[in-house]
């Protein structure tokens, strides 16, 4: 596997894990809210939705570039 597999595939997990955290923290919000990890949860959206716009950029712009 090339070093931009990886990083790819790393960054699929990346953003299904930011997201899903979020996801759980607003549909089990009284869990979360118990947890005091609200907070977290936001947080961890905004961090995969910017994980998912480099996530794009990197496989339109910068993965061209790179030599597998």
């Amino acid at each position: 596997m090339s070093l931009k597999g990886f990083h790819i595939i790393f960054l699929v997990f990346a953003v299904l894990t930011a997201l899903g955290f979020y996801a759980w923290t607003r549909l089990m919000t009284e869990d979360a809210v118990a947890m005091e990890v609200v907070g977290l949860g936001h947080a961890s959206g905004i961090t995969g939705l910017l994980l998912l716009a480099y996530s794009v950029w990197f496989i339109l712009r910068k993965g061209k570039t790179i030599i597998v």
